[in-house]
């Protein structure tokens, strides 16, 4: 059984290679395919188990396309789409992390996200971004 495996797992890979593989987009596709057939179980909307079809065709026509290039440019497009809403979860984890240390305020001219270390009292801080200077107390 496990030479069985071991040949099913090289003809698998001596099959994929020149073709580009699974990546972020194609992972996303995967799940909203899935998300899209249970809705439409739950709601019994047919239509929605066709889009969910569609959504895995494209994912598996991804993961076998030879052109790895054209494949690239559109999983760089996806990850800058959603680049803001990949990184606030982590930004918001790393401030949770580090609370006892650091105090994060914004600068009230650009927006941009500061921080300044904990018992440092009365400061003069600098924006890095825009060079605009206020007192902050930390």
């Amino acid at each position: 059984m496990n030479n069985f495996l071991n040949q099913l797992r090289y003809k698998l890979q001596r099959f994929m290679q020149g073709r580009y593989g699974g990546d972020q987009l194609t992972r996303f596709q995967l799940l909203s395919g899935l998300v899209i057939y249970l809705l439409s179980i739950i709601f019994r909307v047919g239509l929605l188990a066709y889009a969910s079809f569609a959504m895995y065709a494209w994912a598996v026509f991804r993961m076998f396309s030879r052109n790895r290039v054209a494949r690239m440019k559109e999983n760089q497009r996806y990850l800058e789409l959603t680049s803001k809403t990949r990184q606030k979860p982590k930004q918001y984890r790393l401030r949770f992390e580090n609370r006892k240390e650091y105090k994060y305020f914004m600068c009230p001219k650009c927006h941009t996200t500061l921080r300044m270390r904990r018992g440092s009292g009365q400061r003069t801080v600098t924006c890095a971004k825009c060079g605009h200077q206020f007192e902050k107390k930390a």
